[in-house]
């Protein structure tokens, strides 16, 4: 299982990296992992408003269809197309597959997410 440091994680397994007001958000190695080979991502479009915790998107495998959740609150500055198009990319690098970009609306919900170190410990108890 790869973890990266500097980026947030939520207990659903989703990954957050913040630039200034910009979160982008997709899932870990970990949810590709269980999940095996993406097989088609539904996602939100430009626009759409979420808090933290609310579904914003399917993943479906070869296994299972999952939501996707935000692990913030904000409004949707773009979609990665590029996935939508070639969802097996998430499987190829899930770090580098940022499905959802956000403008945060309350950098304080990083607060209640984990870093890389408390999400690795968290992901070996789930084992």
């Amino acid at each position: 299982m790869l973890v990266l440091d500097g980026l947030y994680y939520s207990k659903d397994h989703e990954w957050v990296k913040v630039d200034g007001d910009i979160a982008y958000i997709g899932i870990t190695d970990q949810a590709q992992h269980e999940l095996g080979d993406v097989v088609f991502l539904e996602l939100p479009e430009p626009g759409d408003e979420f808090n933290a915790g609310d579904s914003i998107g399917v993943v479906e495998s070869v296994k299972a269809a999952s939501d996707i959740y935000t692990p913030v609150s904000g409004r949707v500055v773009e979609v990665n197309t590029d996935l939508t198009n070639n969802p097996e990319r998430v499987n190829e690098d899930p770090y580098g597959s940022w499905m959802v970009m956000l403008e945060l609306a309350d950098h304080a919900d990083l607060d209640n997410l984990m870093s890389s170190e408390e999400y690795e410990a968290y992901c070996n108890q789930e084992e």
